[in-house]
């Protein structure tokens, strides 16, 4: 064999020689390391099992774990509507009278010929002054301007005012002069329009007739 295929041959076999043996503390040292990691890793997966387990807990103790019947149900609250909201004031039609924030003014209403609605009155809408068509007072009378004028829809969904009735100051209390109206002194009137906005309430009732 020729002395170049020798070293050849020689350097081949250092290539692949088996690497030097690991000492036996370095071995240990590294088991020891391994170990370390996978208890870490064990105990990681334990708080993470533990996290999502409160959270679900959490979960049901909010949403309630039985049927919807069983759930506590929580309503909003009630919104006041035309239907439900308290009167702004009261009108007594035998007693001619509307009772407004605990004072009592003097009222006329509407003749036995033209009778003023009952009910729940809504208010749609206030005016410092209008103009009332000449109908609305009966034959040969003329449009009329009036002041603090507040316009009623009727339980049927017609139309009635409260008027100041300045044309006739000393009927409120007295005597019933309107075609429906419910007419005040102009100084009630004015008070009364100060107090309401649309949507108020008004009941007019025909109250227990006088013994």
């Amino acid at each position: 064999m020729s002395d170049d295929l020798t070293s050849a041959l020689r350097d081949l076999a250092a290539d692949h020689r088996t690497p030097p043996p690991v000492p036996g503390a370095e071995i240990r040292r590294r088991a020891t390391a391994r170990g370390r990691r996978r208890r870490a890793a064990a105990a990681g997966a334990t708080l993470v099992t533990a996290a999502v387990a409160v959270t679900v807990a959490a979960g049901l103790l909010t949403t309630g774990s039985g049927s919807d019947d069983e759930r506590p149900h929580r309503k909003p609250a009630p919104v006041a509507t035309e239907s439900t909201r308290r009167p702004a004031a009261t009108v007594d039609l035998s007693r001619h009278r509307m009772t407004l924030d605990g004072r009592e003014l003097p009222v006329s209403a509407g003749t036995a010929a033209h009778p003023t609605p009952t009910g729940r009155m809504t208010v749609v809408a206030t005016y410092p002054q209008k103009r009332m068509p000449a109908e609305e007072f009966g034959p040969g009378e003329y449009d009329m301007t009036l002041p603090w004028v507040v316009e009623l829809r009727t339980p049927d969904g017609g139309t009635n005012y409260v008027v100041a009735l300045t044309y006739n100051e000393k009927a409120p209390g007295t005597m019933d002069v309107t075609k429906g109206w419910i007419g005040l002194r102009p100084d009630d009137a004015r008070t009364l329009h100060g107090r309401l906005e649309p949507g108020d309430v008004i009941t007019v009732r025909a109250g227990r007739p006088a013994r």
